[in-house]
């Protein structure tokens, strides 16, 4: 099942924190597609919030998406990630699964497609860079559409590619 998995860091050699995360998911999945990395402001962050480094992957992984949520924890507290924690308090490494094929569902550990992906423009720039006619479940769109109406709703977000 191809799935998508946002990346993201605001803490720490950012970059490094990316690259050594998307060399992990490649231990997870034979099929691994990764976006440009992406600067971007803080949105819904503590004050003094350093900037993020974002990009998205897709997947093919078959195992179930509740084990790659529990893999996905424990690599990000290997990575110095707090069990406990503030609301969006800066970390090293940050890996949310986006969506998971046509799944849609709603548990207390995970919503499938992510219940803010339409709203972050840091999430769609990238998605739509990798795979612009995925349709995201639920929405009916595909993320290239999605990130049209993001980028009109959301033009005062700050998501720059880095080269």
């Amino acid at each position: 099942m191809k799935i998508g998995v946002a990346l993201g860091s605001n803490l720490g050699d950012r970059r490094k924190s990316l690259d050594a995360a998307v060399a992990y998911l490649r231990t997870l999945s034979p099929e691994v597609r990764v976006s440009s990395y992406y600067a971007t402001a803080p949105v819904d962050c503590p004050p003094g919030s350093e900037e993020f480094l974002n990009a998205v992957a897709e997947i093919e992984f078959a195992d179930g998406v509740s084990y790659l949520l529990q893999q996905f924890h424990q690599y990000e507290r290997e990575q110095g990630r707090l069990d406990v924690r503030s609301h969006n308090e800066p970390r090293p490494i940050d890996l949310d699964i986006l969506y998971a094929g046509e799944l849609e569902m709603q548990t207390s550990r995970l919503i499938l497609p992510h219940p803010r992906l339409a709203e972050r423009l840091f999430v769609l720039e990238p998605l739509a860079e990798i795979a612009p006619d995925r349709v995201i479940p639920g929405t009916g769109q595909t993320a290239g559409q999605l990130l049209a109406s993001c980028r009109e709703k959301l033009s005062d977000q700050i998501c720059r590619k880095i080269e």
